[in-house]
């Protein structure tokens, strides 16, 4: 019988989720709701330089934001905590004692500046260095076992078998893999201090976690053949593999700071919805049928295999994020969108959550004006600025192109008549008002448009004019025509 999926995210607190890790995250998370296995997410947190409680907060709240909830894990619990390696410092021990039982571990007591001046020589001499030379691995086990009670310092290194053929295992994603054995050195399993190396740390985790597959990103394959002479060792069961396809920039390189923003709160504080980030990262690398572009959480645990994973890069296109950002931004409704919206508002000064508690007809009524236009969130306070506020600041070029031209005040003047006595006050009425001073004048509606669009919002680019003007009110409108007249011509 097969055992249950349990698949497992483990990111180290050592600064912010960035969207590779995220992404490795999503398929974790879609692969455990695709087969109704179970989702584990671990910190690993054996860096004591820089893992912080912070930067473990700061993945929490970023998983939490892209709505990847976890069945165990912290802040859960589960039956396989706890699950911070800084918590499981026995289980290394343990797993430990049992190599030195099975003889598949030796002290080594070579100093850094003996393995340091070994790899300086193998340099000058011109010839590759192909790691630990075994050193200590003959040394007579009553010598050893002497030097460890007189307090020698030392590590403990795999005992990795001379005669071993390849090491060799089936990819998920990249198929069949094999690994010379002559490349794999003793590896240091636990450091002079007691605590374990990340390759140690991690098959003793995922086994204790009874983890059955593996999904990581494509940097971690030089890991695996080194991770299965530990298990073998170990005499625990080899989890199935899955490596993912690195991310790049537009320009084929590894996706990197140069590239823009790469971490998930960054893309957060920019504007982008979780379900569109969620949605696009998902697909980088992976298709449920190459032609679907937008689908739901659910269509995601319905359709995800790890068979239909890419093996080539995935390119990071940020228009086609914008894009798919667009997309959802239009599917919000006008009090989710203002939800969405609230902290971009308040963080460019426009209005506190309280003012828009206290007024959210009105500000709902923004969101048909400009949801068709913006892509990120972060663009609304610049194209709503004009709302607010008794005065507005007139954009000189729009000034110099439509104010100053013949003919833009007599517009105005008509557009201010014919608005002071305007009932009742909306766009469709606003309107018709506009359109008949159009024809009383003789004018196309441009010539009357866009002059009152540049007194009333500052610019010849604004949403639709006559929702504006209502949102506006007609205090404020007729007050900034009469503001604008004298720079009228």
């Amino acid at each position: 019988m097969t055992a249950p999926v349990r698949v497992r995210f483990a990111p180290s607190p050592t600064g912010k989720l960035h969207v590779g890790g995220a992404r490795t995250a999503i398929y974790n998370w879609a692969y455990a709701r695709h087969t109704g296995g179970t989702f584990v997410l671990r910190i690993e947190d054996t860096d004591p330089t820089r893992s912080t409680e912070e930067n473990k907060q700061v993945i929490l709240r970023a998983m939490r934001w892209l709505g990847l909830d976890w069945d165990e894990g912290p802040e859960v619990g589960g039956d396989y905590g706890p699950y911070l390696q800084t918590e499981r410092l026995d289980t290394y021990r343990d797993a430990l004692e049992k190599l030195k039982e099975r003889g598949q571990v030796y002290p080594c007591f070579c100093t850094k500046e003996e393995l340091d001046a070994k790899r300086a020589a193998a340099q000058e001499a011109g010839v590759a260095y192909e790691g630990y030379d075994r050193t200590c691995r003959n040394i007579d086990p009553d010598e050893a076992a002497a030097r460890i009670a007189a307090g020698e310092p030392h590590v403990w290194r795999l005992k990795v078998p001379l005669d071993h053929g390849p090491v060799e295992f089936d990819d998920a994603v990249l198929g069949h893999m094999s690994f010379p054995i002559e490349v794999m050195d003793d590896m240091v399993l636990v450091r002079s201090d007691g605590t374990p190396m990340y390759n140690f740390a991690v098959v003793c985790d995922d086994t204790n976690m009874a983890i059955t597959h593996v999904i990581r990103g494509g940097d971690h394959v030089s890991n695996t053949p080194r991770q299965i002479l530990i298990y073998e060792a170990l005499g625990y069961p080899v989890p199935t593999f899955a490596h993912l396809s690195m991310i790049n920039g537009s320009d084929g390189k590894k996706l990197s700071k140069r590239h823009g923003a790469t971490s998930v709160e960054q893309y957060r504080d920019q504007g982008y919805l979780p379900e569109a980030l969620v949605n696009y990262l998902a697909l980088l690398g992976w298709a449920p049928d190459g032609e679907t572009t937008i689908f739901s959480a659910q269509d995601l645990f319905d359709k995800f295999e790890l068979g239909h994973i890419s093996k080539n890069p995935a390119v990071f296109d940020v228009e086609k994020l914008d894009w798919m950002n667009l997309h959802y931004l239009m599917e919000l409704s006008p009090a989710a969108y203002i939800d969405a919206a609230t902290p971009f508002l308040e963080r460019a000064g426009l209005a506190t959550a309280d003012e828009i508690a206290a007024s959210r007809p009105w500000f709902e009524a923004i969101v048909p004006l400009v949801n068709e236009r913006i892509h990120r969130l972060e663009e609304l306070p610049d194209k709503v600025a004009f709302l607010f506020g008794d005065e507005v600041g007139l954009d000189e070029k729009s000034v110099a192109k439509v104010l100053a031209k013949e003919g833009a005040k007599d517009a105005l003047i008509a557009c201010r008549e014919a608005l002071a006595g305007c009932e009742p006050w909306d766009a469709a009425t606003i309107e018709e008002q506009l359109r008949a001073v159009c024809d009383k004048l003789e004018l196309k509606p441009k010539k009357v448009f866009q002059p009152l669009r540049v007194a009333t919002t500052g610019s010849m680019v604004s949403p639709p004019l006559f929702g504006s003007v209502e949102l506006l009110g007609r205090e404020r409108t007729l007050a900034r025509i009469d503001a604008a007249l004298p720079q009228a011509l």
